[in-house]
């Protein structure tokens, strides 16, 4: 039998983790700029923390979670996204009381998993990093969360990235917009897709996100929500228009945006950019929203959040394919020749008495001749070679060699083994 991973899942091998880990180092020193602090939530929940969440007509729901009965008959459901997960957190471990700084700000990296059709940058288990955001009303924080993922872009090195806005409102915007658009939908019923005829009376707004070409003919004259806001809802998204200029982050309304999940309210986003990477046309790499009923739907009191998530997949091919340079986070500080069979436990001490200064060292581990050693320390681009031979081992000494200027020198083990800065900072 071959063995093979399951469809939709990739193995991310050590040339690759790199790049992860130095995408995730970013991500963690911008957060800690904007004090966002890490929460680590299972990658399995109960089952209604998500159905409750997405809304029952969401495609995550309705078509891609991964979920079963364990053991004991309980409902579980692997993640499909962070959001729901941290709110979860949030309300169960009480950190909506007075004692908690607010607002409340986390952060998240790890693996979701939705059933899909696999393609380029979109798995089944797929990894998303993400911030949320509690206890605030005020646009301001909105504005933040999306400075966050503005600089966060910057950092990977995107640049040609094109911010869209708009607003769900609050409850009556969204109920008196409900009413108009399945007005405006229920005439040409039969002509929409299944899963729009579906969602008319569920959740119209979900008509809006609808990729069937049929539905975007009617989606397009279809009206708008800006047109429906509360003169709450409209200072509340005023404000953010505002703040957003006030900083020089552009942006472009879009009043067609809807989100992939129910519980969004008041302004949400979408970072898009137009990358042969990720296809045709302006694709979403990071998108958001503020949530505001969200606490509550899990038992929480009447609690603000706002936050956005960010596929990771599709960052790393947006990062090559622009050409992002990535650095070499695991550079070899030392290689250690051995040249005849006696310098084999003398290069296995000075090995380990490098990595226990915190250099980065290694050596041969099968049997080479010196020539493929110094070949595998070149391709290693080992900073410095470090010989020991016949003549050395008589006289307990080591050479040391700077790759770089080609300076060398002699000195005795000791000096290695106590203080190998000393002795490069003689030949550099």
């Amino acid at each position: 039998m071959r063995y093979q991973r399951p469809k939709g899942t990739a193995d991310t091998l050590p040339a690759d983790t790199r790049h992860w880990q130095y995408v995730e180092g970013i991500a963690r020193d911008v957060f800690a700029k904007y004090r966002f602090e890490e929460i680590r939530t299972p990658m399995f929940e109960n089952f209604e923390v998500f159905s409750r969440t997405s809304g029952d007509t969401s495609d995550i729901v309705t078509k891609e979670m991964y979920d079963f009965k364990d053991k004991g008959d309980r409902h579980i459901t692997l993640r499909p996204e962070g959001t729901a997960g941290v709110v979860r957190a949030f309300v169960e471990n009480k950190l909506y009381g007075p004692e908690t700084q607010k607002p409340y700000k986390v952060y998240y990296m790890g693996p979701m998993f939705r059933y899909e059709r696999p393609q380029s940058g979109r798995l089944r288990e797929f990894h998303q990093i993400g911030v949320e955001a509690f206890g605030s009303d005020e646009p301001a924080l909105d504005v933040e969360v999306i400075a966050v993922g503005r600089d966060l872009l910057k950092h990977f090195g995107i640049d040609n990235v094109r911010l869209a806005v708009n607003t769900l409102g609050d409850q009556q915007t969204r109920d008196d917009y409900r009413k108009a658009l399945v007005a405006y939908l229920e005439p040409h019923y039969e002509e929409l897709s299944d899963d729009s005829k579906t969602r008319l009376y569920k959740n119209p707004l979900r008509v809006l996100d609808s990729k069937d070409e049929q539905d975007q003919k009617f989606v397009e004259g279809a009206p708008s929500i800006l047109d429906y806001l509360t003169p709450e809802a409209q200072a509340h998204f005023d404000e953010v228009q505002n703040l957003l200029k006030a900083l020089d982050i552009p942006f472009e309304i879009d009043p067609t945006m809807v989100r992939g999940l129910d519980y969004y309210n008041h302004t949400i986003f979408e970072f898009m950019v137009n990358s042969k990477a990720l296809g045709h046309g302006y694709t979403t790499i990071c998108a958001g929203g503020r949530y505001n009923g969200l606490v509550s739907e899990l038992g929480g009191p009447e609690m603000s959040g706002v936050g956005f998530g960010m596929g990771v997949e599709r960052l790393l091919l947006l990062m090559q394919g622009e050409g992002v340079a990535f650095p070499d986070q695991h550079p070899l500080d030392a290689y250690l020749v051995g040249i005849g069979e006696g310098a084999n436990a003398a290069t296995l001490q000075v090995v380990q008495a490098l990595r226990g200064q915190d250099f980065a060292a290694d050596r041969d581990y099968l049997a080479r001749k010196p020539k493929a050693q110094f070949k595998t320390a070149d391709k290693l681009n080992a900073k410095y070679t470090l010989t020991i031979g016949e003549e050395e081992l008589k006289t307990n000494t080591i050479h040391v060699k700077n790759m770089a200027s080609g300076n060398e020198v002699t000195v005795p083990v000791a000096n290695v083994t106590s203080d190998f800065a000393a002795v490069i900072a003689n030949i550099d």
